[in-house]
């Protein structure tokens, strides 16, 4: 289960630095098309974070933290190799697409770090409070205050920082983006409990409930 959890999650999040380059334009606001595929990083995080605590989080946050890293130095060996005079995708072409990727992948490794590791301890600080019931309020909870940190490092260092953006499109693009998850983020609330009934069916209720439990137990006494 947590190898299908994890296959999940990091291939959205690698999938979100190749794309997030792009952005699109819904009405007077812009955001990065990156957007598409964090909000079920968002949501496989918390499912995660249900049945594996923070230790599992955190694990998979560094492991995939260094395979971003890893694709970084992929698109740097790929741009540095001449494309052939036949080949349709020229250097031009191909450096403009993913040289702005890698400036989305040094801003997101920072705020990706930074935003997970927030996420697991305001999650947990939540489920402390409410226990097992109220799965919606951690798991959004969570996500307006990791996400608030992510937007903005990430569209700092990847379009304000080299010049991409003015100071105020910097503003309007992090701010539309964080605005766009938040309401993303409410609308998939259901896909959560769909997740944990998936979960329950694949498991037997019995066993997903203790781990459940036990995971619970084990981040009250840290």
């Amino acid at each position: 289960m947590f190898t299908v959890l994890a296959g999940i999650f990091i291939t959205n999040a690698v999938a979100g630095e190749m794309i997030g380059g792009k952005l699109i334009q819904l009405g007077p606001f812009t955001m990065s098309i990156g957007i598409i595929p964090w909000p079920v990083v968002f949501l496989t995080t918390d499912i995660i974070n249900e049945y594996y605590g923070r230790q599992g989080v955190r694990r998979l946050t560094i492991l995939t933290s260094v395979l971003i890293a890893y694709a970084f130095l992929l698109l740097f060996a790929a741009m540095a190799v001449p494309a052939s005079g036949i080949s349709p995708v020229t250097d031009e072409y191909f450096h403009g697409v993913f040289g702005q990727s890698m400036w989305i992948i040094v801003g997101s490794i920072t705020a990706f770090l930074a935003s997970q590791l927030l996420d697991v301890v305001v999650f947990w600080l939540i489920r402390k409070r409410t226990g097992h019931k109220m799965i919606w309020l951690r798991a959004t909870g969570s996500t307006i205050v990791s996400q608030l940190i992510d937007s903005f490092i990430v569209t700092g260092i990847a379009f304000w920082l080299p010049g991409k953006l003015s100071f105020d499109d910097f503003i309007n693009t992090a701010g539309t983006g964080y605005s766009a998850k938040l309401i993303i983020a409410i609308l998939i609330t259901p896909l959560i409990y769909l997740g944990h009934a998936i979960i329950h069916r694949y498991l037997g209720e019995q066993q997903s409930e203790q781990m459940i439990e036990v995971t619970a137990e084990k981040e009250v006494h840290q």
